[in-house]
């Protein structure tokens, strides 16, 4: 079975005739057949609108006839079309579609399943001359952090984390008999961060990730770590995980000006 992995596509970022979101949808659903997939995972950030993400996820299983997994990310929850969901209504709204993995591990086979869920940044990637204040800030150098204006689950940061990481112990738990693909929007171990010192993201990393996962790498059978979130393209493995971020990122982040390009080098394929 080929499963493709990609994350961070953020569809409605540019509205142009070269770039769109029917250009998105269709370079996405085009790669997805050239790669004969089996089943596609996306790792969060379709969208800035909980609707128009799921909207693009149905029209890749309609253009494709694969089926299509996903778990939200940060800016899935921004509902910048302001129809006064709560983060929390949106979190359900997501957890309601047939493609969300949110509290609903996908089995594969006897042999395999799929574990999904956001994550939520712990401020665990930061540097530690940061205090708990100064992260919570979500402001650093005359900048912020955008979700401190677009997404209010209502508890801290921390609650969030703490919450989700006790979610997918539970999802876990359900398929602990099996060998295990673990899809986060947030990165789960800290070689993702951006390396410091940096005069940035010495701040920033905050943002990155969380440590909540790390029991989990040895008390399951975790063979695959999916992550998002940090917009750039990096695997490696370590103590039997393998941890992928397939992120394809802003335009201003890529390689190259050709979207067929880049959605091609960001997506990494896992076979079973």
């Amino acid at each position: 079975m080929n499963i493709g992995v990609i994350s961070d596509l953020h569809v409605d970022r540019y509205h142009n005739d070269e770039i769109n979101e029917t250009t998105f949808l269709r370079e996405v659903s085009n790669e997805v057949n050239r790669l004969s997939l089996d089943l596609f995972i996306i790792a969060g950030d379709v969208s800035n609108n909980h609707v128009k993400t799921h909207d693009f996820i149905e029209s890749v299983e309609m253009m494709t006839g694969v089926k299509v997994l996903f778990i939200p990310g940060n800016h899935d929850f921004w509902n910048f079309d302001d129809d006064n969901k709560s983060s929390w209504e949106i979190y359900d709204y997501f957890k309601q579609q047939p493609e969300s993995l949110l509290e609903r591990p996908y089995i594969i086979n006897d042999e395999w399943a799929i574990v999904g869920s956001p994550a939520w940044y712990d401020y665990s990637f930061a540097n530690e001359k940061f205090s708990y204040e100064d992260l919570e800030r979500r402001a650093f150098k005359g900048g912020h952090w955008q979700d401190k204006f677009y997404v209010d689950f209502k508890i801290s940061d921390i609650d969030v984390a703490n919450y989700f990481a006790a979610l997918t112990k539970k999802d876990l738990e359900k398929v602990k008999d099996k060998k295990i693909i673990l899809v986060t929007h947030v990165a789960t171990n800290k070689k993702f961060r951006v390396s410091m010192p940096h005069k940035i993201f010495d701040y920033y990393n905050a943002y990155m990730g969380t440590t909540k996962y790390d029991e989990f790498y040895s008390g399951y059978d975790i063979k695959y770590s999916i992550s998002g979130h940090i917009h750039f393209r990096h695997s490696f493995i370590e103590n039997g995980v393998t941890f992928i971020c397939a992120c394809l990122g802003y335009r201003r982040e890529w390689r190259t000006n050709e979207i067929v390009q880049e959605i091609r080098d960001a997506m990494y394929v896992i076979q079973v």
